[in-house]
């Protein structure tokens, strides 16, 4: 054999082999983008349904928080009126006080170590019948109502944030 028909053999096995890998080249291109067009389709359709679930969860939350506003509104309301009308009673208490149509008073206690046994006399503009009674002095009553309406006001705010927790509980 020739040195020229051997360099000749080298180059048409080298070309065979060239064509040879650049054909597989080709086929394995073909088959793995098959493969991973067949992958993205199914990512993209599993993306997809991880959408729509999430925007169905989604849509469910908000509307369970507009429920739950709704109620918590409507419990503010509820406060805000129990809270107004306290107000207003104790504001005609107070001036009920303040113009002397009504008088506090509070019951005395009986010492029993007291050996009076007299019960006490009614006065001459009226009949008290039970256990004696001292009429308070009309600023000290308008103090007491002052505290207990410092009071009431706390009781119907407790109120109001127990209800307030139980709704939220409840959700």
């Amino acid at each position: 054999m020739s040195p020229a028909s051997l360099k000749l053999l080298i180059a048409g096995v080298a070309v065979a082999l060239i064509l040879a890998i650049s054909a597989t080249w080709k086929i394995q291109d073909w088959r793995y983008g098959k493969k991973l067009a067949e992958q993205a389709g199914l990512h993209r359709s599993d993306l997809e349904e991880i959408s729509s679930a999430a925007t169905a969860q989604a849509q469910v939350e908000q509307s369970k928080r507009l429920a739950l506003e709704q109620q918590l509104s409507a419990s503010e309301q509820t406060h805000h009126q129990v809270l107004s009308n306290e107000e207003k009673k104790q504001a005609r208490l107070r001036d009920r006080l303040a113009t002397a149509d009504v008088r506090l008073s509070v019951l005395l206690a009986e010492d029993p170590a007291s050996c009076n046994a007299v019960p006490p006399t009614a006065g001459a503009g009226g009949v008290v019948h039970g256990k004696a009674r001292a009429q308070l002095d009309p600023a000290h009553a308008q103090r007491i109502i002052a505290i207990t309406e410092a009071g009431d006001r706390g009781l119907i705010a407790l109120r109001a944030c127990q209800a307030y927790v139980e709704a939220v509980n409840q959700r």
